[in-house]
């Protein structure tokens, strides 16, 4: 047959270089051996963990030593210095949207990242703060079309032209905060939140626990709303001024505080104790305040150390979560000054 002479084709033949075996056993050794143990996240520079952590050391380098006070360094919002802090699980970066959340922020050394300004924004003195601030501290500034800003504000949000970025909260620990005011020689007064899932109630409650002489928001770990954009947004900047501590259990943290001599009201429209005249509003307190529709749980009803209602008329049958902590926050601190 042509072609075919009873010789073999050169394609066929193998090859035998200097001290090799026939065979394949080694050919890809060298693939297979890999590279060693996965870095962890934030050692990767690639890696979004790795670029937060990149992101944090500058800005940490940039804010030190420029003056500002211990309780205010990056990373630690005014008002609960010195606390164990950490994050809710699975939070990501988050927008402070609005002149004057943006600005409280700044003024309260929270580690921003960058600070958004709308392109051809009316240059009042809350804008003109903002970008003096972000420039001492070495902030990126970066202006932007307005349809970028309506993004990252978010559907509803309302960021008149500027807008921050900023990491997750940091959480107080419950019992360092309550160490920290007592340390003061002040009076505690804290309200405890119990199954609240609304971002604008904490947010309201946060601004109104500022107003009225407040040391802190107590949330639970679990079932509740964190400190997000939306809670920045609502407290008007007092969340940079007012600590927010993470209790691991509410129900356990009540009884801590219990066993430190703070004295525990519940908030409920079937309380066995009329709001006005309340006589321990001297006392170290908390205020557990519920949701709107379920109220207190079973636990935490049965740790208070009272049930208060908040008279209403009858055609009402209740009151938004940060309306009845903002009543009784006044009435307590009214009760305060009087005695």
């Amino acid at each position: 047959m042509k072609g075919n002479t009873g010789k073999p084709r050169a394609g066929a033949v193998r090859k035998k270089g200097k001290g090799q075996k026939v065979g394949t056993g080694g050919h890809g050794r060298k693939s297979l051996e890999g590279k060693g143990p996965t870095p962890k996240a934030e050692e990767r520079s690639y890696h979004v963990a790795g670029k937060r952590k990149a992101a944090q050391e500058r800005l940490a380098a940039t804010a030190g030593g420029r003056g500002a006070k211990p309780a205010q360094r990056a990373g630690q919002p005014r008002g609960a210095s010195g606390a164990a802090r950490r994050s809710k699980a699975g939070d990501e970066s988050e927008i402070v949207t609005g002149r004057n959340s943006v600005v409280e922020a700044l003024r309260a050394y929270i580690p921003a990242s960058t600070l958004y300004l709308a392109s051809r924004v009316e240059m009042d003195d809350r804008v003109k703060e903002a970008l003096k601030i972000a420039t001492h501290r070495g902030i990126p500034i970066l202006e932007v079309m307005r349809p970028e800003l309506d993004r990252l504000a978010g559907e509803g949000g309302v960021h008149q032209g500027l807008a921050l970025k900023v990491p997750p909260y940091e959480y107080a620990h419950p019992i360092e905060l309550l160490d920290e005011v007592l340390a003061r020689d002040e009076t505690p007064l804290f309200i405890a939140l119990d199954g609240i899932t609304d971002p604008r109630n904490l947010g309201a409650i946060i601004r109104s626990t500022a107003a009225f002489g407040g040391h802190g928001v107590i949330v639970p770990q679990r079932r509740s709303v964190g400190v997000t954009a939306a809670a920045w947004k609502t407290s008007a900047g007092a969340a940079a001024r007012t600590p927010v501590a993470m209790a691991p259990n509410l129900t356990q943290t009540l009884k801590a505080l219990k066993d430190r001599g703070v004295f525990v009201l519940g908030l409920d429209g079937g309380g066995d104790v009329s709001l006005p005249g309340l006589s321990w509003a001297d006392r170290p307190i908390v205020v557990v305040v519920g949701s709107e529709g379920k109220g207190l749980s079973r636990l935490v009803t049965e740790t208070c150390d009272a049930i208060v209602s908040i008279p209403i008329e009858a055609a009402t049958e209740s009151l938004n979560a940060g309306i009845a902590a903002s009543v009784t926050l006044y009435e307590i601190s009214k009760l305060r000054a009087e005695q």
